[in-house]
């Protein structure tokens, strides 16, 4: 295998765009994607017809407008090339077909943002990311808008997101003498998951409706041994995951590092950083092929954040950056970065940005799965707090409490043996408990979930740091010494926003009370993340930023909601479902062989037998029995559901997740007293070490 000559073969990438198109269209299109120039349509015709005869080459017959709505999935409608000619047909792909599709809209979630009865909706061309071929159709990536022009998807508003920062990023660097085409965010979201065999997973009711495991007692062995991390790959694993390398790279995927995670069947796949819109499309397709990939090998790939109690779940990390087209990188803090005014201003705008919209940083991560992560031993807690590590931690404390600041430098580092090399000590250590952590020239942002779109958040970024970088300049182009205003509000923001900075322990139990005496925000369930993005500062942002309209803004909210009562409703349905008709029957089977047994023995009936003192059979009924109850009461008050998004999110964060809870505590526990003869699905033994 050529891995360089396999890399992007299923891609119409700017090689094959070179080689295929007029030299004139070419650079058009060239513009449109490097600078964000206006597609010019006049090149549509031909930019359709090279892009469908190289489909065709790669044996496509088909091609769709693939595009993002709000379902955190993708979506396409599949189309024929194929034009009648006389009583033959040609293959053709138009520039109209290449630049609009019209799917029917009337299905798709949009919170509001239009009447039901309006059913059309538009697709259209996104150039700025690679169109492919996969499974015999050509894949086009779109936007999806409707017919009344509100935006139904995650890319429209993360390409004005994009547009947003790029506007106000030029105008800050303007001011420090410094220009360029372009400001580009830059997105390397790392990837966890993990892996089952299939016959196993088919056993298991919950996982394939829910995608979690809503039973089950932990394993014997869990993660306390601390050897699955970076540990030998098994063989099916390591077959899976080079299968899924050259699926990758085929469709010019930048997959980079893969190991074993923490919990065991728990992996991790981490591509090279790209531009973010490029790289929200890539991470949506890496989901689906991850799944396909596993299928292949007779695995499945769970992408649910916590699909085993016990263990850590999956997130998906965010390692956000911005740099100009002439390779600046605006978090880049050189060698001296008390000296480097332009790097410190950014750094004090993107702190001023996490902390005034803490609230809406956490909702853009917020779902019913995410809630079993966030907060637990493997994840960030609920609370947002920026990492600034020793050297600029120490550095911004020098500016808020105006004392010396003292530079760290690098120093070489040896293990102290001669043959050893030497290698540099960085001037800061991570900190893998911080949601939102400065990692050399980049923010990592630890908080999304591993199912999620990758959008959500970056939107988010983008627009809250444009607005502070919009402020910014205001301030300082009014100013008459440039350089002491630009000092000024450097240190001006860092002390207003101050208490958003923790460079130690997230874990530790004195955090969530010292978060709470800062003023930060802990909202730890979905249902009480999520209204945040009513309330009015937070809508104006979007609205200033061309990023949202308002009736957009409440619309994703609600959706959001929405899809948080169906999750859990979902949940409980099923787990209702496994109680009734697997675990109490299957537990009272156990009750009745145990009574057997000693009836046997005593030579008495069993149902005298189940009246004697046996401590086992006692403490199984008495637990069926609370068992029952308490999927009784879980029954009862699913079946009374307030009116309306807010009430109905609430009644399920802090009435029905507990009601599960209860239930599943109670079923925990007795399938570490049922014989695994009756007990009516595989264990977490049986889920997580059987793939060998």
């Amino acid at each position: 295998m050529n891995v360089t000559e396999l890399f992007g073969s299923n891609v119409f990438g700017d090689e094959v765009m070179k080689n295929s198109l007029p030299k004139e269209v070419y650079k058009s299109l060239r513009k449109t994607i490097d600078e964000g120039e206006p597609l010019d349509s006049n090149i549509a015709s031909a930019v359709a017809n090279a892009m469908k005869d190289w489909a065709v080459s790669k044996g496509a017959t088909h091609y769709t407008h693939w595009f993002q709505p709000l379902t955190n999935l993708t979506a396409e409608k599949h189309d024929s090339f194929i034009e009648p000619s006389g009583d033959k047909v040609i293959m053709q792909l138009t520039g109209k077909s290449l630049i609009v599709g019209e799917p029917d809209a009337s299905s798709f979630p949009t919170g509001g943002a239009r009447a039901t009865s309006a059913a059309r909706g538009y697709t259209a061309w996104d150039p700025t990311s690679p169109a492919f071929v996969k499974e015999g159709t050509l894949y086009i990536p779109t936007v999806f808008v409707s017919y009344t022009g509100e935006t139904l998807d995650k890319k429209a508003p993360l390409l004005k997101s994009m547009t947003a920062l790029d506007a106000q990023a030029k105008r800050l660097l303007k001011l420090f003498g410094i220009e360029c085409r372009k400001v580009s965010t830059t997105v390397g979201p790392e990837q966890e998951y993990f892996l089952i065999d299939e016959e196993v997973y088919l056993a298991r009711k919950d996982l394939y409706l829910t995608g979690r495991t809503l039973f089950g007692a932990s394993a014997s062995r869990g993660q306390e041994l601390e050897d699955h991390y970076f540990g030998v790959l098994k063989p099916r694993i390591s077959e899976f995951m080079r299968d899924l390398d050259e699926t990758l790279w085929k469709y010019g995927i930048f997959a980079k590092t893969k190991h074993n995670e923490v919990a065991p069947a728990q992996h991790e796949l981490a591509p090279v950083f790209t531009t973010t819109n490029v790289a929200v499309d890539a991470n949506q397709l890496t989901m689906e092929l991850m799944k396909k990939v596993a299928q292949r090998h007779h695995l499945v790939c769970l992408l649910h954040e916590k699909p085993f109690n016990g263990v850590n779940g999956s997130g998906k990390h965010n390692n956000w950056s911005l740099s100009t087209d002439t390779g600046l990188n605006l978090l880049e803090p050189g060698e001296n970065p008390e000296n480097n005014t332009l790097f410190m201003l950014v750094l004090a705008c993107v702190i001023a940005a996490v902390d005034k919209y803490q609230g809406i940083l956490r909702a853009s991560v917020a779902s019913a799965g995410n809630d079993h992560r966030l907060g637990a031993n493997e994840a960030p807690p609920a609370i947002i707090s920026v990492y600034l590590g020793d050297q600029l931690g120490a550095l911004v404390d020098s500016i808020v409490m105006g004392r010396e600041y003292v530079p760290k430098k690098a120093v070489p580092g040896s293990i102290g043996v001669p043959s050893s090399p030497i290698f540099p000590i960085d001037t800061t250590d991570r900190n893998r408990t911080s949601p939102f952590a400065f990692t050399g020239n980049k923010f990592e942002f630890r908080m999304l979930g591993s199912q999620a779109s990758v959008a959500d958040p970056n939107i988010v970024l983008n627009t809250i740091v444009a607005e502070e970088f919009s402020d910014a300049v205001d301030a300082l182009s009014k100013a008459t010494d440039f350089g002491k205003a630009v000092k000024e509000l450097t240190g001006s923001l860092l002390k207003k926003h101050y208490r958003i900075i923790f460079n130690y322990n997230g874990y530790g139990p004195d955090w969530e009370p010292e978060a709470e005496r800062r003023g930060l925000l802990n909202n730890k369930t979905t249902a009480d993340a999520v209204p945040e993005f009513f309330k009015r500062e937070n809508i104006d942002v979007f609205v200033h930023q061309g990023v949202y309209t308002e009736r957009e803004v409440i619309a994703r909210a609600n959706i959001q909601l929405e899809n948080y009562i169906k999750t859990i409703n979902i949940e409980a349905l099923t787990m209702i479902e496994m109680a009734k008709q697997d675990i109490y029957p299957a537990v009272n089977g156990y009750i009745a062989e145990l009574c057997s047994v000693i009836a046997a023995k005593k030579g008495v009936s069993a149902k005298l037998a189940c009246h004697a003192d046996t401590a086992l059979a006692e403490k199984l009924s008495t637990m069926n029995d609370a068992f029952a109850a308490a999927v009784e009461k879980l029954e009862k008050d699913l079946s009374e559901m307030p009116q309306g998004e807010g009430p109905a999110s609430q009644k399920m964060a802090h009435i029905i997740v507990p009601d599960m809870d209860a239930v599943r505590t109670l079923a925990d526990g007795m399938e570490k007293l049922t014989s695994s003869d009756y007990w009516p699905y595989p264990s977490y033994t049986d889920l997580m070490y059987s793939v060998k």
